[in-house]
């Protein structure tokens, strides 16, 4: 099933009022937040909260994550237990860098008993992360693993690695392109990191726009007034819409089925580009039904 994934907001699992309003905001997913969000003495409270917001199914269509922390701090064990239970559509899991990190978030759902439905998603943010991005990937191929995305994390990418965080990411899109890459070559999603500067809407723009044309199928948030942005952004514009599904009817009609190439418009129009036209016509369609209750 083709998903729109334009905006993922993340929320402070520990704040009540935020996991009451998320309900009515238009983000295509919400991440509930159990670490950077959450102080240390907050976790207990942020658990119970978010797994009480998830049993009152009030989110709608809104894919749902639950951001757990670290496999190496001492809340780990307590998060997954917790989202398990709750059965959202997916964990985030911060930090992941290797193929053992995988089995073991694998490995503790299945123990557990969580639903086969609740996927895993890797938060790609350090350096032997980025290195490895290829092989983590291809890890996603074992269904035990549960890996259905990245996150991309540049944020403590920059630390770690102390590449500065400019405008337009220059220093960066050599990592974000690999990233990528791993990704489509195993058939796994990919979101972008989160803007920080709120007040910047302009800069803002540019780097949901830049992380559009990059790849990304979507852009993670930190604030509600940035998700209508993003979603225009990263929405098929109705024209491009509209041409998708005009190669479509042309290499559906019966002088075309079994030809590679087509004139069309003026313009030679393969089979490639009706694979691309169908994917643009099911995000389309996707966010539509969104929209729709």
């Amino acid at each position: 099933m083709t998903r729109p994934r334009r905006s993922h907001l993340f929320m402070p699992g520990s704040n009540p009022r935020a996991l009451e309003k998320a309900q009515n905001l238009p983000a295509d997913g919400l991440i509930l937040d159990l670490e950077d969000s959450v102080a240390p003495d907050a976790k207990a409270v942020a658990r119970d909260g978010i797994a009480a917001a998830i049993a009152a199914k009030g989110f709608g269509k809104r894919e749902i994550l639950i951001r757990t922390n670290g496999l190496d701090t001492p809340w780990w064990g307590d998060d997954v237990a917790m989202a398990a239970k709750a059965s959202p559509d997916g964990i985030l899991v911060p930090k992941v860098s290797s193929i053992e990190d995988l089995q073991t978030i694998g490995s503790r759902l299945a123990e557990l008993g969580a639903a086969p439905t609740v996927k895993v998603w890797a938060m790609i943010e350090t350096a032997r992360a980025v290195l490895h991005a290829e092989e983590l990937a291809a890890a996603g191929r074992d269904p035990k693993t549960r890996l259905s995305g990245f996150v991309f994390g540049p944020n403590d990418i920059a630390r770690e690695t102390r590449i500065r965080m400019m405008p337009g990411r220059a220093a960066m899109i050599p990592m974000i392109t690999h990233c990528i890459l791993a990704t489509r070559a195993n058939g796994l999603e990919i979101l972008d990191g989160p803007y920080s500067d709120i007040n910047n809407p302009d800069g803002f723009a540019t780097e949901c726009a830049q992380g559009r044309d990059l790849g990304f199928d979507g852009k993670t948030l930190i604030h509600p007034s940035q998700i209508d942005a993003c979603n225009v952004i990263f929405t098929p514009p109705a024209e491009e819409v509209a041409r998708a599904r005009k190669i479509i009817a042309a290499f559906e009609l019966p002088e075309n089925v079994s030809r590679g190439a087509i004139r069309l418009d003026g313009a030679m129009v393969e089979r490639l580009h009706a694979e691309m036209a169908r994917r643009t016509i099911e995000i389309a369609d996707a966010i539509a039904a969104m929209g729709k209750g």
